[in-house]
């Protein structure tokens, strides 16, 4: 066999594994997908230090470079597989059945799959192999390429079907149905002088499509509200579940609060505020009657993500929300239901999609991060960073530096700024909205020309200003004063 025609044997046999195991997912558990059980099992595998260099360097977009990067690979693969078999169908076939191997095992690891998941890598696996050996014989047997266009289409068209089945969960049918969601008891309004957007910080009020989205979901759970109910259990008197229109029934509370991530270095980009609406924690765990000796809330997500959460701080302030900014919550940011703890960073206590709380003890349970390295509790730590001017940008004329600063829930006192290693000056204050929000600032100087380096710290109300000392996010989050070198022309 030609090599360029062994190679594309290779290569198309893989393309019809996956995509047959991709579509027979989307009737049994679009999770059970072998390639996204395989990148979810990537995930879950990765050291901690591999998922911090990959969300510093790619951000959001960490998992669509996980995807790219596991389909050149097995790209490579087919592709070997393909020129290592062109005397005998063999090697190919034995990579065929190890890969799909590799599927089944992904699956069986996943605990947010049913039990007919394990069809998607079994179908894969002998699609790989029959196509294989198929499309070697028939390349042995004659130079048309006739099969090779229609395995293909074939595999093209399995592909997109199972994309198309794979999602035809109507979510957004099911958000319009809900329609616009109005709390009983709504979060003041938030006053003009909030922010200082016109002088380069953020809205006070982030939008959904501008919130951050930080999670380890490959792809984004599809529910209907229908469908989704809350189990409440553990180390209760009165275990309960719950369905949205139960929740939604109640007397519905809206709340003004700015979620981080701990993955967030000095500087960084992920921390937004919205307007949530639900019910309070405390109300729904104090009906089912919470027992002596419980200090954990262990949430589960619908995608198998657990999060431990100190259970006495979510009694107080933790909301199970299912409205953002009026509306019910987006599907990436976990419609039908997602857990909000004002002041503890997100892995410990943000669980998007979640359909389980645990009343238990730290002793029992550990969430998913913890075992990875990450503190058990989080509390945010004060912090404050520079939005204008960037690293680097040129100003011209009196200078104004703006930034926002978080101590949720303590709250900002004051933020202060030095030029060049200066004397600390104190900024303006935006409008203190909350001690669960951020708090934006800014200052107008007059700087020579050349280049400058402005630093910042915030002092949270009890009178705590954040550390100078540079540290990574790992084990529980990032401290260090923000600087931004300009110019001044």
């Amino acid at each position: 066999m030609k090599p360029t025609k062994a190679a594309l044997t290779g290569l198309l046999a893989l393309t019809a594994a996956l995509a047959a195991g991709h579509l027979v997912a989307a009737f049994v558990d679009p999770a059970a997908s072998p390639y996204l059980a395989v990148g979810n099992a990537a995930i879950d595998l990765t050291p901690s230090w591999l998922k911090d260099f990959a969300v510093t360097t790619f951000g959001t977009a960490d998992k669509l470079v996980l995807l790219t990067g596991m389909a050149v690979v097995l790209a490579a693969i087919g592709v070997a597989a393909g020129l290592a078999s062109r005397n005998s169908p063999t090697p190919g076939t034995v990579v065929a059945v190890v890969l799909g191997g590799v599927g089944l095992g992904a699956v069986l690891t996943r605990s947010d799959v049913g039990q007919l998941a394990v069809l998607a890598p079994i179908a894969s696996a002998a699609t790989g192999v029959y196509v294989f050996r198929y499309l070697h014989r028939e390349a042995e047997e004659s130079e048309s390429r006739r099969s090779f266009l229609i395995t293909a289409g074939l595999a093209v068209a399995a592909g997109t079907a199972g994309q198309l089945f794979g999602t035809r969960t109507d979510v957004e049918g099911s958000r319009q149905a809900i329609g616009d969601i109005t709390a009983k008891t709504k979060a003041p309004a938030i006053p003009p002088n909030a922010d200082f957007a016109r002088d380069g910080t953020p809205t006070f009020i982030t939008s959904a499509d501008d919130f951050y989205r930080i999670d380890t979901a490959l792809s984004v759970p599809r529910l209907r509200a229908e469908e989704w109910a809350l189990r409440i259990h553990g180390m209760v008197d009165r275990p309960a579940v719950l369905t949205f229109d139960e929740i939604r029934k109640r007397d519905l509370v809206e709340e003004t609060i700015t979620l981080t991530c701990v993955s967030n270095e000095i500087g960084g980009p992920y921390i937004s505020t919205a307007n949530f609406i639900g019910v309070k924690i405390g109300d729904v765990l104090r009906e089912a009657g919470v027992q002596a000796g419980a200090d954990q809330l262990f949430s589960t997500s619908d995608d198998g993500f657990t999060a431990g959460s100190p259970l006495d701080y979510v009694l107080e302030k933790g909301l199970i929300a299912i409205g953002m900014n009026g509306k019910p919550l987006p599907a990436e940011h976990g419609f039908p239901a997602r857990l909000v703890v004002p002041g503890l960073y997100g892995y410990v206590s943000a669980t998007k999609w979640v359909t389980d709380l645990n009343v238990t003890t730290f002793e029992k349970e550990q969430g998913y991060w913890i075992p990875r390295g990450w503190a058990t509790r989080a509390p945010i730590k004060t912090s404050s960073r520079i939005d204008r001017p960037k690293r680097m940008g040129k100003v011209q004329g009196r200078t104004t530096i703006a930034g926002t600063a978080w101590a949720q829930p303590k709250g900002v006192a004051k933020v202060e700024v030095r030029i060049d290693g200066g004397p600390w000056q104190e900024t303006e204050l935006g409008a203190d909205v909350s001690d669960s929000t951020w708090r934006m600032w800014k200052i107008d100087l007059d700087l020579g020309r050349g280049s400058h380096t402005a630093e910042c710290r915030a002092t949270d109300k009890s009178g705590f200003t954040q550390d100078q000392a540079r540290l990574d996010p790992v084990p529980d989050g990032a401290t260090g004063w923000h600087s931004v070198t300009f110019t001044v022309e």
